[in-house]
């Protein structure tokens, strides 16, 4: 064994031992995230020094003063130094993993709970007809609620890509800091869920379809900009060079030599983006967004499963139908 090995066990099991008696000690925070970088730092630290002085274990080095050093071919990684470290890390890891997230096959196992979720599966295949009107009418807004908010991101977030593309502007120091500023912008509002805008957006303009369309809107804008600005980035320098050699200025080489060339995936994307839109507007119906998410909250909190299994069939049959859509339109763009 590598002394690195050694020294990860040795830690892990006196954080365990000395947190045995108390279990929700083990899940605070601070030494969940003392558990996982001390013994990484430390690995790291002790692997660095070693590799420093040429040693591929501490031991050859203590008991074998005269050993010569060979430069070796490539071996496997669990014959290496590093390859430990990696391994006994991300154990230490699942470990950790497991007792955060209170993983547990009796509670998976456990007979009443089974037979719970079997009365309500059996529920929910036995869908309720009678509220198909209703189901159908908010299927229809949720779609529309997706179909606005990328409609709406289109013409955002084609004007603000050529402003976060780095070969459009990376000419000077003032369009890269609009470059880094737009850039940076559009990661802090993606970063965002689309489940959190909605909250907000619900707050201020009521609950209902606009919000979860404004909350969608917003996503859509950042993300169509990011796909939109990496398509750009890697657009062929050829007819660039071309247009440039006619004497056109930067918008003509814009507008004639990357635009042409982007347009079909930015279609494909778009498309795609929409797909999407419809799977994240039934989400946000459940905190207030509309659509077809606000009925079926409301049906799972008075356990009405008949009624949450009928509009369960809907989604599917709406996702169903606009992946396949998606994924004819965007073949045939190729």
């Amino acid at each position: 064994m590598t002394f690195g090995y050694l020294i990860l066990v040795t830690i892990w099991y006196t954080i365990l031992s000395a947190e045995s008696a108390n279990e929700e000690a083990l899940l605070n925070l601070k030494q969940i995230l003392a558990a996982i970088v001390i013994p990484i730092i430390f690995g790291g630290i002790l692997t660095y020094l070693l590799h420093k002085n040429n040693v591929t274990t501490l031991g050859l080095h203590i008991f074998e003063p005269k050993y010569i050093k060979l430069q070796k071919p490539p071996t496997s990684w669990h014959k290496t130094f590093w390859g430990w470290q990696l391994l006994i890390t991300f154990l230490i890891t699942f470990i950790i993993g497991l007792h955060v997230t209170e993983f547990s096959f009796y509670e998976l196992t456990d007979e009443s709970g089974f037979h719970g979720a079997k009365r309500i599966f059996s529920a929910l295949l036995s869908p309720e007809h009678a509220i198909l009107p209703k189901g159908i009418i908010s299927i229809i807004e949720t779609i529309y609620i997706a179909f606005m908010a990328t409609i709406v991101a289109i013409p955002f977030a084609f004007v603000f890509s050529f402003f976060s593309a780095k070969n459009i502007m990376g000419n000077s120091p003032l369009t890269l800091a609009i470059y880094f500023l737009l850039r940076t912008l559009m990661n802090i509002t993606r970063s965002i869920e689309p489940l959190i805008w909605a909250i907000i957006f619900s707050v201020w303009v009521g609950i209902g379809p606009f919000a979860g369309m404004l909350a969608l809107l917003l996503h859509s804008i950042a993300s169509l900009t990011k796909q939109y600005s990496e398509i750009i980035e890697s657009a062929e320098d050829g007819p660039i060079e071309g247009i440039l050699a006619t004497g056109a200025n930067s918008a003509q080489v814009v507008w004639y030599a990357i635009v042409p060339q982007v347009l079909l995936p930015y279609i494909a994307f778009t498309v795609y983006r929409w797909d999407i839109n419809v799977r994240m507007a039934t989400i946000i119906g459940l905190v207030g967004g509309g659509g077809i998410g606000t009925l079926l909250i409301q049906y799972q909190g008075q356990a009405m499963w008949n009624e949450v299994g009928t509009l369960a069939l809907l989604i599917i049959l709406v996702v169903w139908t606009m992946d396949t859509f998606s994924a004819y339109i965007r073949e045939a763009l190729k």
